[in-house]
């Protein structure tokens, strides 16, 4: 362990209220999580990758299959790597591992020295980690926040930064292929966006999903998780009461419903936008000969964007999805709600 682990708790980092060991022990959280995201890519979740085996190369080859693959853009699914397409490994797998890697080493680099007074790569993540502490503290509360914080921070980094790489020039433009006579065609990218990937998305909603059920019996337990589902709320008293039990009741199932299909509209909802982005730049670049180099830059600088609000959309949502069922407040008749 390095040395700058061993520091005493009653120091804190200059400019914020943050005990110092309180900031590394949440790097070292992420840099846990991390790695089980480095395997989320893995074919547990399989939704079925493309195969880019003979018959697609075939008919990438003839005119008609070469018009199809320009005319679709990037696929709906992760085409597997290699020539043949005979590999379990996907290009967004790829995407995932490296990104992941590069998170992890680059967190290793910035806390190899820890300092007092931060500055380069610790700077950095002193501060984003910080930052998200003190956002998601002020939305869930600083006891859920002691419990969760290592899930939200680590999905909003992971998103936000595989959202960007696949914004790096050469992701689905370097891999494999045939010659045309207008150029090289690439049927069989190398790379492909992570978060473009279907399998990746529903692969951490699910994680999520665990996760939830997890937090949701340690602070309510199994009792308290189906009153909060089932059970009546408000005060009412005589027929009406016994009125309002059968509605909620009635109401859970539908909750127990909107609960089962928040992994699918998570997955969705980030797979969805960001597949459609990077299916606009493809657009862009192919829109008018000779200048598919300059008509997506603009388009480049809303995905940046458009990558920094999916990964704070996809917390948020798991954030207050959690809140929702771990907070009760008291009622003055002291019934939790």
């Amino acid at each position: 362990m390095s040395p700058g682990f061993r520091l005493n708790v009653g120091f804190r980092t200059e400019g914020t209220g943050c005990p110092l060991t309180q900031v590394l022990s949440r790097m070292r959280v992420i840099r846990i999580i991390l790695l089980w995201l480095l395997l989320a890519g893995a074919p547990c979740f399989g939704l079925g990758a493309e195969s880019a085996g003979p018959g697609v190369s075939t008919e990438a080859s003839s005119p008609s299959g070469a018009a199809k693959h320009e005319e679709h853009g990037l696929t709906p699914n992760a085409l597997k790597s290699g020539r043949t397409g005979s590999s379990f490994i996907t290009n967004s797998m790829v995407v995932t591992w490296t990104v992941a890697v590069g998170l992890i080493l680059l967190t290793r680099y910035a806390t190899r020295k820890i300092q007092l007074v931060p500055d380069g790569a610790q700077n950095f993540w002193e501060w984003l980690v910080e930052t998200l502490h003190d956002f998601l503290e002020g939305i869930i509360g600083p006891e859920l926040v002691k419990k969760t914080f290592w899930f939200f921070a680590t999905v909003f980094i992971f998103i936000l930064f595989t959202n960007w790489f696949g914004l790096i020039p050469g992701v689905g433009t370097i891999g494999w292929g045939h010659r045309t006579p207008q150029g090289f065609e690439v049927t069989n990218p190398l790379l492909r966006g992570g978060n473009a990937d279907l399998n990746m998305t529903f692969a951490m909603s699910m994680i999520f999903f665990g996760c939830w059920i997890v937090w949701a019996v340690q602070s309510v337990g199994v009792k308290g998780v189906f009153l909060d589902l089932f059970g009546p709320k408000g005060d009412t008293t005589g027929v009406l009461k016994f009125l309002m039990i059968i509605v909620f009741f009635l109401v859970g199932f539908l909750e127990v419903l909107s609960i089962l299909f928040r992994p699918i509209s998570l997955s969705f909802r980030l797979y969805g936008n960001i597949f459609a982005g990077e299916n606009m730049l493809e657009a862009m670049s192919r829109l008018v000969p000779g200048f598919g180099w300059l008509l997506p830059v603009p388009f480049y600088f809303m995905e940046l964007l458009v990558g920094i609000v999916q990964a704070l959309v996809f917390m948020l949502l798991t954030a207050v999805f959690t809140m929702l069922i771990c907070r009760h407040e008291e009622e003055p008749g002291g019934v939790a709600h």
